[in-house]
């Protein structure tokens, strides 16, 4: 099943729960939030307060990317604010079979992102603890960004590795994905999508219903 995650960073920040009511009613299966420290990527975004003041305009998953050093110092925080997938990445863990390990024991859904030329086999040993991995399509810390086309690669390398192992893992991508090529990626493996500009430029809720358009006719 496809699934959409648009990405609030993208979103007006004036009207913030107004924007997440809009495309949760609209459908969207996800509520993608990237948390940035200013020192794994170069920006500085959402927090705890953020998260757990718009926690209560829907009841849709909250995808919480952590582009944080050593995510899991804030898991148990994140938890309390109201994260139910916790994405943190591969790049950014010292330990990263213990961070898999913290975050389900906290009962929420494990996700481990990479970034653009990071090799999927970096994730050989911990597929089978993960609930979805996240490929980055564009350098992460700043939205905007154009599509790097070899990602569809990995895409398909990493759905080969995820089959072979008879595992249902979900594959999200997020960077630089709109209505134009969104096919490619789905082709190509992957099942969640993140978006952001592609959504919110705009009619938001008209937005997320010609992405929902697409999913159809590729489940048919």
């Amino acid at each position: 099943m496809y699934k959409l995650a648009p990405s609030i960073l993208a979103a007006d920040f004036k009207k913030l729960g107004q924007e997440i009511e809009t495309i949760s009613r609209a459908g969207a299966e996800y509520i993608h939030i990237d948390v940035m420290d200013g020192m794994y990527v170069p920006s500085i975004s959402f927090g705890m307060p953020v998260i757990q003041s718009v926690r209560s305009c829907t009841d849709k998953v909250f995808d919480v990317h952590m582009m944080v050093e050593e995510p899991g110092r804030y898991a148990e925080a994140m938890k309390d604010a109201g994260a139910d997938l916790l994405c943190v990445h591969q790049e950014a863990c010292c330990h990263l079979d213990r961070t898999i390990q913290q975050i389900k024991g906290l009962g929420m859904m494990a996700g481990v992102a990479l970034n653009p030329a990071t090799p999927v086999e970096t994730l050989e040993y911990v597929l089978d603890q993960v609930d979805m991995v996240l490929l980055m399509s564009v350098n992460p810390g700043f939205g905007g960004q154009k599509f790097l086309p070899y990602v569809l690669d990995k895409i398909r390398r990493l759905r080969a590795m995820l089959d072979a192992r008879g595992l249902a893992t979900d594959i999200q991508v997020d960077g630089g994905i709109g209505l134009g090529n969104v096919k490619d990626v789905m082709e190509s493996g992957a099942n969640v999508i993140v978006a952001g500009s592609a959504v919110f430029g705009g009619d938001a809720a008209a937005n997320v219903q010609a992405f929902h358009h697409i999913f159809e006719e590729m489940e048919r």
